[in-house]
């Protein structure tokens, strides 16, 4: 028996069995506003907060971009494919040297945008939701709460559904949320389940809300604005499914400029995320949710066929009668 591992496996068993702390039944006071925005990996949240982050700047906000997705992508676009370093790498590192980390350590700025990286553990060595708490944590020494920005945008990964990644909307740490998906199951997937988290928290008292959706990648087809409007929340933008776009995007450049040909996309979205109230969204079942996509799609003619013994042991199987007494009465 491997003592080492069983120590270290247990460890992980008990840290993923840590739930997070119950949200805040308070009213929300803050004067900035911190929004999360959630989607599924790869759908486009990157470039959609790059882009709208700049445009945000560039009409007079201040805005502070935050990378919670522990492949600490965020933020490559707006630095036109370099990375930063993360929050939680610096602070290992300072705390190796004996060192207290600063602000320019991990926050980094572009034509008045901020942002910084959370970051997370490698492959293997631990867990990013608690890599995230961890990551405000550290923020909140850094005197997070006393930052003077009109907006807090911060990026979160929506496959996961574990407490450190549910963080925002448990401890009511932002006023709303947006989803970022497409006209596939997959992201729709995600954005109900993150409907569900808020759901579930306002039911227990919590303040957050969906403000809305962003459509990344819209090729008409018109699965996500029938998915909004199913759960009640507004679509924000619809940003086309454009080869410029993917173009200029795969090749780290900014298209959230003003005056630009795609300005006018993230002029409104910025609009939009600025004034679009949080509310309480009504999360679909799983049939609701195949029922936006026709049946060829997503294959509900399938019908589940329970498997047997034989099947399991690629073999006919006797069935030995049972030893057991059963006495009458018990």
């Amino acid at each position: 028996m491997n003592a080492p591992f069983d120590a270290a496996a247990s460890r992980l068993r008990a840290e993923a069995a840590i739930e997070p702390e119950g949200p805040a039944t308070g009213p929300v006071k803050k004067e900035t506003q911190v929004i999360a925005i959630y989607g599924k990996g790869g759908i486009g949240k990157s470039f959609t907060l790059a882009n709208l982050s700049y445009m945000m700047a560039q009409q007079g906000k201040r805005v502070l971009l935050i990378g919670c997705d522990p492949k600490s992508d965020t933020t490559s676009l707006l630095f036109g494919g370099r990375s930063c370093p993360t929050i939680i790498e610096t602070s290992s590192k300072k705390k190796l040297a004996g060192e207290a980390v600063k602000i320019g350590d991990v926050c980094f700025k572009r034509d008045g945008v901020f942002a910084m990286e959370l970051g997370g553990p490698e492959v293997g060595r631990g867990c990013g939701g608690r890599g995230i708490i961890h990551g405000f944590e550290l923020l909140e020494k850094l005197g997070f709460h006393e930052w003077g920005f009109d907006f807090v945008l911060l990026d979160f990964l929506g496959d996961v559904v574990c407490g450190g990644v549910g963080l925002p909307i448990a401890r009511d740490m932002c006023q709303k949320v947006i989803v970022v998906a497409s006209n596939d199951l997959q992201s729709l997937y995600v954005a109900n389940n993150v409907c569900s988290a808020v759901d579930y928290f306002r039911k227990l008292g919590g303040n957050v809300g969906v403000a809305g959706m962003v459509i990344n990648k819209d090729d008409g087809t018109g699965e996500a604005a029938a998915f909004a409007d199913a759960v009640g929340i507004p679509v924000l933008s619809a940003i086309p499914a454009d080869d410029d776009i993917r173009r200029k995007s795969a090749s780290y450049e900014i298209i959230g400029k003003p005056g630009g040909r795609w300005a006018s996309v993230f002029e409104q979205l910025a609009d939009q995320v600025a004034s679009a109230p949080p509310v309480r969204p009504t999360p679909l079942t799983q049939d609701g949710l195949l029922g936006l996509f026709s049946g060829d799609t997503v294959g509900r003619d399938v019908v589940l066929d329970p498997a047997t013994l034989d099947d399991m042991c690629a073999a006919t199987v006797l069935e030995k009668p049972s030893l057991e007494v059963i006495y009458e009465g018990s």
